[in-house]
């Protein structure tokens, strides 16, 4: 049964800043913040969280449905989809607005300064599930990424209604939606995922402390960058999970989204939870070190190897039979 994942679909204009943004902040006059940054590099790449996350899935040879709302300009982006295993059936093509954009500042720290325009994205909530399903067959999971909100809240009560089992990710909408918009998003959900500063957030903006979440979701992974990956359920102990070390110089966007993708594959070929985090932290860190969200490969072998050099050589042997040759 096929993964669906519901999501932005967006081109991404990507800048480096060879300073750090703080450097550039002046102490009592953050309310009146006008800065420009001088950038010495920018690259155009496809993105957008939903069809970073159907990439990965792809590549691992999940074959997954792609469902977002997408302009006329939409063309080669989707031809380079179809060309790495996603299932571009059910996206919704409008005739009116081009596919979202994100732009995007990266400092030498690698943190980030970033604005999305929705553009054709605002029409996701056109779409409904029941059709996709009875266009590709039982759902057998739904992701519902960030996207336009309206889009998000649809696609989780129809998760709710129909009874799919649902990962939230809600992601950078965290930041404006409200408490009960968040609660609505997570409440249910089989899988929950967010980073570090995601994870505060969310608790802070719903009012609940981890226990009420945990209550409430299936299985809560946390992303924290360098630090790895930690995954909660409730009454059980906490898994933690390294970072596996990159090698060259890394830009950080798009990693959540392949770290997503390598998890639920892995869940999806049955491996436990450790592993699955184990594979997504090794497809994050192939994601990083390249600049783009949809420019890195997953040869098996260079793959397996890294993966037991991060995690033994046991673990390797259980992922390799899932590998797409």
């Amino acid at each position: 049964m096929p993964v669906v994942v519901t999501g932005s679909i967006a081109t991404d204009h990507l800048m480096t800043f060879p300073g750090k943004f703080t450097d550039q902040f002046v102490e009592g006059q953050m309310e009146n913040v006008s800065l420009s940054f001088l950038v010495d590099d920018l690259v155009q790449h496809r993105g957008g969280a939903g069809a970073n996350m159907a990439y990965g899935l792809g590549l691992l040879g999940m074959g997954p449905v792609l469902v977002g709302a997408v302009g006329s300009d939409f063309d080669d982006y989707e031809a380079w989809l179809i060309r790495h295993g996603v299932d571009t059936g059910s996206v919704r093509w409008s005739d009116l607005k081009h596919t979202a954009r994100f732009t995007c500042t990266t400092d030498a720290a690698n943190n980030q300064i970033a604005s999305f325009y929705s553009g054709a994205m605002s029409e996701a909530s056109l779409i409904e599930l029941a059709p996709v399903e009875k266009r590709v067959g039982p759902l057998d999971l739904v992701i519902v990424g960030p996207n336009d909100p309206t889009a998000m809240v649809q696609h989780t009560q129809e998760c709710r209604d129909r009874g799919y089992r649902f990962l939230a990710d809600p992601s950078q909408q965290l930041a404006w939606a409200d408490g009960e918009m968040i609660r609505g998003l997570v409440d249910g959900a089989d899988l929950l995922f967010t980073n570090e500063y995601e994870h505060a957030l969310l608790l802070q903006k719903t009012g609940w402390n981890a226990g009420e979440v945990l209550s409430r979701v299936g299985t809560w992974v946390t992303t924290r960058a360098a630090k790895g990956v930690q995954v909660e359920r409730a009454g059980e102990e906490t898994i933690e999970v390294i970072a596996v070390p990159e090698t060259k110089p890394v830009e950080p966007t798009g990693g959540g989204d392949a770290l997503r993708a390598g998890f639920v594959a892995a869940r999806q070929w049955g491996l436990g939870l450790e592993r699955a985090t184990q594979v997504g932290s090794a497809v994050a860190t192939a994601a990083i070190e390249v600049i783009g969200t949809q420019e890195y490969s997953l040869p098996a072998g260079p793959f397996l190897e890294r993966f037991a050099a991060a995690f033994g050589t046991d673990a390797a042997d259980e992922v390799a039979p899932h590998l797409p040759a």
